[in-house]
């Protein structure tokens, strides 16, 4: 885990190497002040001249300057090294998320993903900063200042030795009190950031259902867990702080009376003021480097967890890879399902898919039509290998799709999701994401033949309209008409429409399918519907059931021998449906 949170410090080496030097030499010069100090009263008590405090004086200026200097150094560097280390962190986690299958999407919730990126990152940076600098500078000052109490103050520096035993120990189990509790405080955050997201996207479904009061008290409970458990581990951790105290006490008294004894009944012969001056300071800089390294070791122990959640989004490696050798080149459109069967994972007891066998010629139209959980759109993802299949296989252009190159095929085909997304940015901005080099004018034409360019002209700012995150601030229909117009822009072999014209009226669903048919006929179009109308002049009409194709074949010879379409179209016609 170590090894590959350090992995991605990178080009902030020399700045995380810089770090703990400069601190070296920052507590080198603040251990040797006391020692001068101590020099100079110990001149001054045998009665020296000016130029002697001066001279001393001087001395401690300098020292003080190079202390400054060092410690502003290290504080600068410190911030470059923990900042980038977050930086690399994010974008490491993030690239290799967009490397994701939706199989290792699956495995993580999206308010867990966030909350890794933001709340663990920040631990791990902060943790990352003491590390470089306090962790480094409080074990060097603690025996800097132990050598230099040792050679001042003689065996009264033994107390150090009895302290710091009894510090670890109650240290090492506040740790081992409170590791379970961040474990699971971290789970509680993943669900709490997962109802914020749950109810800020689904704000009006509360606001229609008059919800408010159940989410808030839903929200409260879960924020109320996270304060129980978070004040729990506090309260532990808590404990470090009297500990100090108590320890940091019981050396100043014992450094003060056995100090003073000393000098009293010596007379100055085994401890002389200036040395009991230094060993006081001797003393408050080993405690303070006591109860710096608490609180890095508390620091530590909170990104222990935030690391292994790092590291486990970092390790998780795509389930679907290029083949070794992979293909560039897809003939043309054509589809074949052999023997598929596919499930979503090794551990489920069913097939999602079972049994499919269809053969799609290139540039021929697929209706697919089938009740809800019948896998219809698990079917299509399988073409653009958003899914492998379990057995069997899938071919485009007479190859199977494991043989591609992955960003080739995906090119290829374009999918139209069931849930549509846009993105905060102007309709262009939008639209270029179907192809980051389209002209003006081949926009224009795809959203004329996606129906859209008749609503697009009538805003003020026309292709320039800013859209608001998700699509906030388009209707439905509309926000399905330029996600149509976004994937003809990729000028695909295979165009795969998820349900993605169920917000838009008859009249315009048959308007988007004839401009396809007659400006696109080459493309293999496969359009998920649950009107028989957007289907009913298909090549071919595939009935979906249970997972299984329970009919294949054209509106005509489906009606004669498949009961589900039959079934579909009667009860359609009969509430006043699309047809006839």
């Amino acid at each position: 885990m170590v090894k590959k949170i350090a992995g991605c410090i990178r080009e902030y080496k020399k700045a995380s190497i810089a770090t703990p030097l400069l601190v070296s030499l920052e507590v080198v010069m603040e251990c040797i002040i006391p020692f001068i100090i101590a020099e100079l009263v110990n001149r001054i008590k045998d009665g020296c001249d000016m130029n002697t405090i001066v001279t001393y004086g001087l001395i401690l200026v300098v020292m003080a300057c190079l202390s400054l200097m060092f410690g502003a150094l290290a504080g600068s560097t410190c911030a470059t090294a923990s900042c980038g280390l977050a930086r690399n962190l994010r974008k490491d986690m993030f690239y290799n998320i967009q490397r994701f299958s939706f199989e290792n999407i699956d495995r993580f919730s999206t308010s867990s993903l966030v909350t890794r990126l933001t709340t663990d990152v920040t631990n791990v940076q902060m943790a990352y900063m003491m590390i470089i600098r306090m962790a480094i500078r409080c074990p060097l000052m603690l025996i800097f200042a132990f050598t230099m109490a040792f050679v001042m103050g003689g065996k009264m520096a033994f107390i150090f030795l009895i302290v710091a035993p009894i510090l670890g120990f109650g240290l090492f189990m506040v740790s081992y009190k409170v590791m379970p509790l961040f474990r699971s405080v971290f789970k509680k955050y993943d669900n709490l950031n997962s109802s914020i997201q749950e109810n800020i996207k689904g704000i009006r479904v509360v606001k229609s259902y008059v919800r408010e009061e159940y989410e808030k008290q839903k929200f409260g409970a879960a924020a109320e867990d996270v304060c129980r458990d978070f004040t729990k581990a506090e309260r532990i951790l808590a404990i470090n702080n009297p500990l100090m105290q108590f320890c940091l006490y019981s050396v100043m008294v014992f450094v003060l009376s056995f100090g003073s004894y000393t000098i009293i009944t010596t007379k100055g012969v085994d401890l002389d003021v200036g040395q009991f001056s230094a060993l006081l300071t001797y003393s408050f800089m080993i405690l303070m480097s006591l109860m710096m390294i608490s609180m890095v070791f508390v620091m530590i122990t909170m990104s222990l967890e935030s690391c292994k959640r790092i590291v486990e989004v970092l390790d998780e490696n795509s389930s679907l890879s290029n083949p070794e050798n992979p293909v560039y080149e897809i003939a043309d459109g054509s589809v074949d399902f052999d023997n598929v069967c596919f499930k979503y994972s090794a551990s489920a007891e069913r097939m999602t898919l079972a049994d499919i066998d269809l053969h799609i010629k290139s540039g021929q139209t697929v209706g697919i039509i089938g009740g809800t959980g019948s896998s219809k759109s698990s079917l299509v993802q399988l073409i653009s290998r958003l899914y492998d299949v379990t057995s069997g296989s899938v071919k485009v252009g007479g190859r199977d799709v494991r043989e591609y190159d992955l960003e080739t095929l995906r090119n290829q085909v374009a999918v139209v999701l069931q849930k549509n997304i846009l993105f905060s940015g102007t309709i262009k901005e939008n639209l270029r994401w179907g192809n980051k080099e389209a002209t003006d004018e081949e926009m224009i034409e795809a959203c004329k033949l996606s129906q859209a360019d008749e609503f697009i002209t009538r805003f003020p700012n026309g292709y320039d309209t800013y859209i608001e995150q998700g699509g906030a601030n388009v209707s439905g229909g509309q926000k399905q008409r330029l996600c149509i117009a976004r994937a003809l822009l990729k000028k695909p072999k295979i165009l795969i429409m998820d349900d993605s014209t169920s917000a838009v009226d008859t009249k315009t669903d048959a308007l988007i399918r004839k401009a396809m048919r007659d400006f696109i006929p080459e493309t293999t179009k496969f359009i998920i519907a649950q009107r028989i109308s957007s289907v009913q002049d298909a090549d071919m009409i595939i009935v979906m059931e249970g997972g299984t194709v329970s009919a294949a074949g054209t509106h005509d010879e489906l009606l004669k021998t498949n009961e589900i379409y039959k079934d579909l179209y009667m009860l359609q016609n009969k509430t006043g449906g699309d047809e006839e």
